[in-house]
């Protein structure tokens, strides 16, 4: 649960006053009130956690806001509320799934939040046993969602969300697809009813790869791999869960373990040879042993593939875990030793503005150091413009700073009314601080960019690999690996360089790798690439928002170059498909002085290009038509089915749309072809595109 703790604290303090104010209420009536008043809080963190899947407030803040009801109603019982929260598990199960009881209630854990809490757990349990307990199996808490698994006879029938802890959802259609998953047991096909339980999670590198890919489709992203995890099972279609990097983690068997395990690290080590993965763990024979476990663990988090938030800890001995039972919300075997809250507040001290390597301005605040979660924080990302302006942060400001993913800090709030006299606000930079080209932030962005693609010491690499590729200029011979390292050495500094590097072939051929062979072979690429095209230029030139489509059309639009570089917002916006951000995106590179000069250099190289005549495409046969490319083609790669469709006059676009006219589907086509469904866009096959080329080439 995230974000804003002084506004929790604010509203916090709020459900108190009025009760105080008024000394002639009863006692009772005080503390019924401060109870309603935190339960109707919880209930709503409760909805927007479990059935939401939009956390409203950190782990932290939500704790602590438990544990304030949970004293309250310790010290008068007699005044607990029927609709207390503490009693009850999550959330009502969403309508649209099929609803299932569990035969066992899916219980959540206590929580215990320091050496003295886990203390008094210990002591409690050995009290209520008489004897003493001489092992604890120790587990890494996963942040992820509970579900309970259900195979019969080793083969898997269902999979269900612990919901509200007494019903849960059937969402066996989309954790059949997870891929960790085994969905026959070799071994038990002997056990009739086999109950396995532990969570979908997704690794931290998955979660990543999707936000990126997502960010690039300009889709919305997920707030944490725990939000993506669950709102990756709660689709009704099982192919957008297919498509996600989910991933099970067991760590209970409730149902048809072999009598011979009679512990609970057996029943984890039985789950591995099974094929499960589980939840890691250790065992522990005293408080001692397990707080040394806890402190690794805090140190060494950030290293997992995964996330977690602290340990649990249970008996290990099964037969002593049923000797103690259960309370009416959790177990008294087994409890969860959380992490210490990630939220702390400091002071923003200042703003500096990084490059990267795209050309995307990102503001990285200076803070007065602190330490967060073991980790001493004295810089984090604002992200972006835009997030400074959601914010509306201002450099003298006490922020409150988490480690997002407990990993990446991040400012999570302002407490303004902290904010001194002399707070300054964040100011956008007029010129790029690497290479003082201007920015770009167009109307209604986020994003700010420095429009000095080909100049920009922060953006060089990025546009030389671009530049080389066989879809741009096409210098076989020269791959990243050599650009990267003669941009190391000095030899290469824009894409103009490259046409210069004939004159350092002597010293080429005694780098270690090279050899007279590769340096005849790349020079040789590199003349030849001198005679190109107008369109390929263009492309080549990494214009945001200019793909192969745009750079043709543009091509053909306006002829040659020099009409491009002269053109106005307006005649570029003429262009078929260009709307005012790409339109944007051109006009501001080309205002760059420092572009200019990289292009006439190229062109003082020998770069060279026929001038286009401008077609009357509305002859070919799919003038006016957009088409999409997904998926694998067998007969042909995707950029060659992209040619055939632009010498045919069609507009290839990148996404899916209302626009789109038709999609070309092949094998394994994914999102598009959904999305394609979804708007009633024209699906046409393989064999349907060969047939069609076939039946143009005969006309």
């Amino acid at each position: 649960m995230h974000t804003n703790q002084s506004r929790i604290m604010n509203t916090q303090t709020s459900f108190f006053d009025d009760a105080s104010k008024d000394s002639s209420a009863k006692a009772d009536d005080k503390i019924i009130a401060q109870m309603r008043a935190l339960i109707e809080v919880l209930k709503r963190h409760n909805h927007a956690y479990y059935v939401m899947d939009a956390p409203t407030i950190s782990d932290g803040e939500y704790d602590g806001l438990r544990r304030e009801l949970m004293t309250l109603e310790e010290q008068h019982p007699d005044l607990i509320q029927p609709d207390s929260p503490i009693n009850t598990v999550g959330g009502e199960p969403l309508p649209f799934f099929t609803q299932v009881a569990h035969e066992v209630p899916m219980l959540s854990l206590g929580n215990v939040f320091n050496a003295d809490d886990l203390s008094g757990f210990l002591r409690r349990a050995n009290e209520r046993l008489g004897v003493v307990i001489d092992e604890y199996e120790m587990e890494l808490k996963l942040d992820g969602l509970a579900v309970s698994l259900k195979y019969q006879y080793g083969q898997f029938i269902q999979a269900v969300t612990r919901g509200d802890g007494q019903v849960g959802e059937d969402i066996t259609h989309n954790v059949r697809t997870i891929r960790n998953l085994p969905l026959t047991l070799a071994g038990c096909e002997q056990i009739k009813r086999l109950e396995i339980r532990g969570e979908v999670l997704m690794p931290k590198a998955g979660f990543e790869k999707l936000n990126r890919e997502s960010t690039a489709r300009g889709e919305k992203t997920f707030a944490n791999p725990r939000n993506a995890a669950a709102g990756s099972l709660r689709q009704l279609n099982a192919a957008i869960a297919a498509a996600r990097p989910l991933a099970f983690f067991g760590y209970s068997v409730n149902d048809g373990l072999p009598d011979g395990i009679t512990t609970q690290s057996g029943a984890m080590q039985w789950l591995g040879q099974l094929g499960f993965e589980t939840a890691p763990f250790e065992i522990a024979k005293s408080l001692d042993e397990i707080q040394a476990f806890y402190a690794h663990i805090i140190k060494t988090r950030s290293q997992l593939p995964f996330e977690i938030d602290g340990l649990v800890i249970k008996v290990n001995d099964l037969g002593l875990q049923a000797r103690l039972g259960f309370l009416s919300r959790e177990p008294r075997w087994a409890t969860a030793y959380k992490f210490p809250a990630e939220t702390v507040p400091t002071r923003l001290i200042d703003v500096e503005w990084q490059v990267g390597r795209t050309g995307t301005l990102t503001p990285v605040g200076r803070l007065e150091p602190i330490t967060v979660g073991g980790v001493t924080v004295s810089n984090v990302t604002l992200h972006n413009f835009g997030e400074v302006e959601r914010l509306g942060v201002m450099i003298g400001d006490m922020v409150n700073v988490h480690r997002a993913g407990d990993v990446i800090p991040k400012v999570s709030g302002v407490i303004g009314e902290l904010r001194p006299t002399d707070a300054k606000p964040i100011l956008l930079p007029k010129a790029c601080p690497v290479c003082q080209s201007p920015i770009s932030l167009p109307e209604g962005e986020a994003l700010a960019r420095c429009t000095g693609g080909l100049y920009c010491a922060a953006q060089q690499q990025e546009a030389l690999i671009h530049f080389v590729s066989r879809r741009a200029m096409d210098i076989d011979g020269l791959g990243s690996q050599w650009l990267i390292k003669f941009f190391e050495m000095g030899l290469v500094r824009t894409v103009a360089d490259i046409y210069k590097l004939h004159k350092q072939a002597e010293h080429l051929i005694t780098l270690e790798g090279m050899g007279d062979k590769s340096v005849t072979k790349m020079l040789s690429a590199i003349e030849t690439s001198k005679q190109t095209t107008l369109p390929r230029f263009i492309f080549a030139l990494g214009i945001r928002g200019v793909g192969e489509s745009t750079a043709l059309s543009l091509a053909q639009q306006f002829g040659d170059l020099q009409p491009i570089i002269d053109a106005d917002l307006q005649a570029l916006q003429a262009v078929p498909d260009i709307g005012e951000v790409t339109a944007q995106s051109i006009y501001d590179f080309f205002r760059a002085s420092h572009n200019i000069e990289v292009v006439q250099a190229l062109i003082e190289a020998g770069v060279h290009w026929q001038a286009m005549d401008t077609p009357d495409k509305s002859s070919l046969p799919l003038a006016g038509e957009t088409w999409v490319v997904t998926g694998t083609l067998g007969s042909m790669g995707r950029d060659e089915a992209k040619d055939k469709l632009i010498a045919l006059g069609a507009k290839v676009a990148g996404s899916v749309s209302a626009k789109t006219t038709r999609l070309l589907a092949g094998e394994k086509a994914g999102s598009k072809l959904e999305k394609a469904q979804k708007l009633g866009v024209a699906v046409v096959l393989e064999d349907e595109f060969l047939a069609l080329l076939t039946s143009y080439d005969q006309a």
